[in-house]
């Protein structure tokens, strides 16, 4: 367990085929990030007993591939902002929840994100890596 073991939690999406990826969602509008992170743990993986241990300290863009849709409609991009979190117990994980996202879920290590992980977030999830690898909280 953290920190002498790092792992991080990857979901593999029900609506897009073979995509990998971290819990993510929105924020709505009477929020707080950090409300909202917990909100959307809760209803993506079941469970919000989780420990803040970093935060990114700005938002990062990214861009869909051209033309992409998704249920129907056209996306250019998102805005997020990413948090490293401490699981208190991976026996509480749920991804069979009425707001599920996720078929199924590993918890691999920091070279296997970049072998499973979605391509277009392989750059993202690189640069905040690196960000927490150099605050000295995880490490491969």
């Amino acid at each position: 367990a953290y920190p002498k073991t790092c792992r991080f939690f990857m979901g593999q999406r029900f609506d897009l085929k073979h995509v990998w990826q971290f819990p993510q969602g929105g924020v709505d509008a009477d929020e707080s990030l950090e409300k909202a992170l917990f909100r959307e743990l809760k209803e993506e993986i079941g469970t919000n007993r989780l420990e803040l241990i970093a935060e990114y300290p700005h938002f990062i863009d990214y861009e869909f591939p051209q033309n992409f849709t998704y249920k129907g409609k056209p996306y250019i991009g998102q805005s997020q902002k990413y948090y490293l979190l401490k699981l208190v117990d991976d026996n509480l994980i749920n991804i069979h929840t009425k707001d599920a996202e996720f078929k199924d879920y590993r918890f691999v290590s920091i070279e296997q994100v970049f072998e499973i992980g979605s391509d277009i977030k392989l750059k993202i999830y690189k640069e905040v890596l690196e960000y927490f690898q150099d605050m000295g909280h995880i490490w491969s």
